[in-house]
Formats: C-alpha cells, structure tokens, sequence
C-alpha cells in the first residue's frame, strides 16, 4: 500500500486545501495586475468610444441592438426577412448621423420674474438666444427644465447678431423652490436615434414661499422682551443685587464688597439675580404621519413661518428648527426662502421628545417654545416636550387642523392652541396667555 493511502481521508483534504491555498497565493499577485491592467485598457478603449457613443440616446441603442440581432439571426438560419429588418434598422442610423453634425454659436439667458412669489401668485419666465456669429444659424431645437416639468422652444433660422425671445408661465399653485434650467440646445434626428446637446446656462431658482398671516406686534405677550426681567436664578455676575456671602477662592476681586469687608474683618463678595433676554424656540414637526393631509401639512408651514415672521419683525431672538433643516433667520426674506424648503420627514426620529431634544441640545435653554404639530400628534407627545423644558420655559403648542373649529386648552403646563384655517391665526395669538 502506498503511502499516500495509508494516510487518514481527513489528511489528505487538508493537504489538498492547503495546497489550494498556496496556489491561489501564488496566483493572486498575477491576477490582480492582470485585471488591472484589463481595467486600464478598458478605460483608454472607452475614452476613445465614448465621444462616439456620447450621442446614441436610449431609443438608438435599442435600434442597433435590434439591429445586430437581426444580422444574427439571418447568417446563423438564412431568414432573408431579417436580413432586410437589419439593413433597414442600420441605415435609419445612418441616415441619422448627418443631423448631430454643426456648431451653434448662442448666447442664452434664462430670467424669471418675479424671483419670489407667494403660493397662488403668477409668475413669468423670459428666455432669450442671440445668434452670437457671423453668420445665419440653422433652426434649433431648445430645452428647459422648469420644475418637474420640461418646456421646448423651437428657434428658428437667426441672422448673425440676431435674437429670439420667448415667454413662458411658471406654475406656483404650492410652496416649493422652483428650480428653471440649465438650457439646453439639442440637435438631433426626427426618430430621437441620435441627441447632442450643449449647456448654456446655470439653473434659476424661483422660490414660491406659503402663504402667511399677518400678526400684531407681540400678541398678547407671547414674545415678551424679558431683558432686564429678574430671575430666581443666582449667578456671581450680572446687574440685579441679591445679598453678599463669604469669599471664595477665585471669585473676582471686582465683586468684593470693600466697605461691608471691613465692617466684619472679613472678605465678602456680592451675589446677583440673573436677569435674561427672551428666547424663543419656534419647532414644527413634520413627521407626515402626523398630518392628515398635504394640505394639512402646508397649514402647518404657514403658520410656522407667520409666527417666525412677526417674531423677526419683534427683534427676539430666535431659532426655526425642522427635522431635516434649521431656518435662517436673520432677515423675513431668508426665512421665508428657507421655508420654501421644507419637506416632509419620515421616520425621522423615534418620537417627538427624542426630535426636540435632539434639535435644541445645542441651543440656549428657550424662555418660550413654540411647537406646530398635525391633527394626529397625540398630545401625550405635547406633554412630553413640555417636560423636556422643564418649568423655565413656556410651552405651547399650535395643533393644526384643516376646517376644524379654533379652540385653546392647557395639558398640563402646556398651552395647546388648535388652528383650523390660516385666517383664524392671529386672533387665536391674541387669545394665547403664557
């Protein structure tokens, strides 16, 4: 018997696998230069193809994949009748070339007016090409974006120095950020085998910002200008004196109370009540879960931004916060863009305490807070956000529901106030006391 089978069955797989191993170590090298080297000419091939390939647009691909099936089928069976559908499909893309070839010397320019609308309002756009050459240019097709839809404008022949101008509408029946371009002009065949295009211009954005109520100054005092205002809390610097205590290592010298010092033979130091400056945390969440419909949910938005607005037009300071966007606020106008930008979040957060927490950790403790949620927001949720300010912060909460009717009640320490329509707004603000 030999040795190699005397030896155990288990053996000798070990050994093959072993021996596996090594080969495939002893191969890797080889085989990774050699794919890198099939990849780097891949690349340089496709840089050669590809300004070739550029122009086949999808239907083309699909006319030269028809195409060299039917040549397959025709020398591998001898149908004649594909013979004919191959040549046929090959010369329409043939015919085709001819129809990419020239070059267009324009100057584009893409205007919309005006940039900013509310929802509802109407707005126009303005495209104009000038033939920037010498010569007669040959008709062109120009495509522009608009939003999600696609407009495409016919030019046709410009003498050198020429221009065509075309006007279109804009459609701003919802918020949104209304993105027009980049224009392009496409040349190409009639069947769509063949498409070149050449870019022109940047994209515009037209902004079609929510509708808003208009709010009296600091209604009711919601927004109250606490400056000045004493707290309970005690603090060693600030305005307001409480009462003096005994020095402490590192307190500072400017604090010691000389005379007092003297009296008793020993250092004592002044202590202040700390006074404050409002704050206010305007939150909206936008969990669309929470909201019974679109509409329901661009209520909300408005009255988001009628607040944030008058809030600005107050000077307090304050923060806009959503759960994919913090809102700008250093001007109604960047607010108001902002705005335009905000969509509805899905699964965001794991609950409501866990989205505010999270969106104001790195904001200053708010002495109001002002929370918009849909219909479906349990107010449960409202109680837990109030407990998460804790007693030093105002809550209250604008529930927004459409066609409800307006009414305000308190869970807990929290103000709920329920919106119906956006006109109801500033009355029910009025009504609001902290």
């Amino acid at each position: 018997m030999s040795e190699a089978a005397r030896q155990p069955p288990g053996r000798t797989r070990s050994q093959a696998q072993h021996a596996l191993r090594s080969l495939g170590r002893a191969l890797k090298p080889g085989l990774a230069e050699r794919g890198r080297a099939v990849a780097g000419g891949a690349r340089a091939v496709w840089a050669r193809v590809e300004p070739v390939a550029r122009p086949i647009s999808a239907a083309g691909w699909i006319v030269i994949a028809a195409a060299a099936g039917s040549l397959a089928l025709w020398l591998g069976f001898g149908w004649i009748e594909f013979a004919f559908l191959s040549f046929t499909l090959f010369a329409a893309v043939v015919v085709a070339v001819p129809f990419v070839f020239g070059r267009m010397a324009f100057d584009v320019d893409v205007s919309l007016t005006p940039r900013r609308v509310v929802a509802g309002d109407r707005a126009f756009g303005r495209i104009a090409v000038r033939n920037t050459a010498e010569k007669a240019s040959s008709p062109a097709r120009v495509e522009l974006p608009v939003g999600a839809g696609l407009a495409e404008f016919h030019i046709p022949q410009l003498a050198g120095g020429a221009e065509h101008e075309e006007l279109f509408a804009v459609p701003t029946e919802r918020r949104a950020v209304i993105v027009a371009g980049p224009a392009i002009s496409v040349r190409g065949d009639q069947l769509g085998l063949l498409r070149r295009t050449v870019r022109w211009t940047d994209p515009v954005e037209l902004f079609v910002h929510p509708r808003t109520a208009r709010l009296t100054p600091s209604a009711a005092g919601l927004v109250r200008d606490l400056e000045g205002e004493v707290t309970k809390v005690i603090t060693d610097s600030d305005i307001s004196f409480h009462a003096l205590r005994n020095y402490e290592p590192g307190d500072p010298l400017r604090n010691v109370h000389w005379r007092t010092s003297a009296r008793t033979g020993t250092l004592m130091v002044r202590q202040f009540e700390e006074t404050r400056r409002s704050e206010l945390a305007l939150i909206q969440s936008t969990e669309q879960s929470r909201y019974a419909s679109e509409e329901e949910f661009e209520l909300g938005v408005s009255v988001l931004a009628s607040v944030a607005l008058q809030v600005i037009r107050d000077a307090t300071e304050l923060s806009v916060i959503t759960e994919g966007l913090q809102l700008r606020t250093a001007t109604p106008v960047t607010l108001l863009d902002d705005s335009c930008r905000i969509e509805p979040a899905n699964g965001a957060y794991p609950s409501m305490r866990e989205y505010v927490r999270e969106a104001t950790k790195r904001l200053k403790a708010p002495s109001v807070a002002i929370v918009v949620v849909g219909s479906a927001q349990p107010l449960a949720d409202i109680r837990a956000v109030d407990a998460h300010f804790g007693p030093a912060t105002q809550t209250i909460a604008l529930r927004v529901e459409t066609g409800a009717a307006s009414r305000i009640q308190r869970v807990g320490d929290a103000v709920v106030a329920t919106v119906g329509e956006l006109a109801e707004l500033p009355r029910i603000m009025r009504r609001i006391r902290p």
